[in-house]
């Protein structure tokens, strides 16, 4: 649903608002899969972005659409929110800990929580782009440069 909800934010076309439905749900049902198996929650939002990233190519083919409109509203519910909303609490707490036993505690759950957030947020990039990538139809040899000499 929340997938749906960027969707009409960024005023996707009525026409795709089914597919990306599914698609937020295959990239949460890959992701909490994974997850379930005892895999690390990057690999695991790797793989559920890398499976929306795939499923988006045929799907603009369908649709007549560019694969961004049905990417981009699937993978941000997978987005770690609460990780870094633990982050900013845990910078917060930092500026006004004074006890060295608390301050440490803090400290590495801040930093964990960000990294955490950090190495996500690269999965989830690198797992939508690489598949446009792979999948490309033609050749970067063939694409036209405006100005060039040939």
């Amino acid at each position: 649903m929340a997938a749906l909800g960027f969707a009409a934010l960024f005023n996707v076309p009525a026409r795709c608002l089914p597919i990306i439905f599914l698609f937020g749900a295959v990239g949460i049902f890959v992701k909490l899969l994974l997850l379930l198996f005892g895999i690390n929650i990057v690999f695991a939002c790797l793989a559920g972005a890398a499976a929306i990233g795939f499923l988006s190519i045929p799907a603009a083919h369908y649709k007549h659409a560019p694969p961004l409109i049905f990417y981009i509203p699937a993978v941000i519910p997978m987005v770690p929110g609460i990780m870094a909303y633990r982050m900013m609490l845990g910078l917060i707490k930092l500026t006004e800990s004074t006890q060295t036993l608390n301050y440490n505690t803090v400290l590495f759950e801040t930093v964990n929580n960000g990294l955490k957030v950090l190495f996500i947020l690269i999965s989830l990039s690198v797992g939508v782009i690489v598949p446009m990538l792979l999948m490309r139809k033609e050749s970067i040899k063939h694409v036209r440069v405006p100005f060039s000499k040939k």
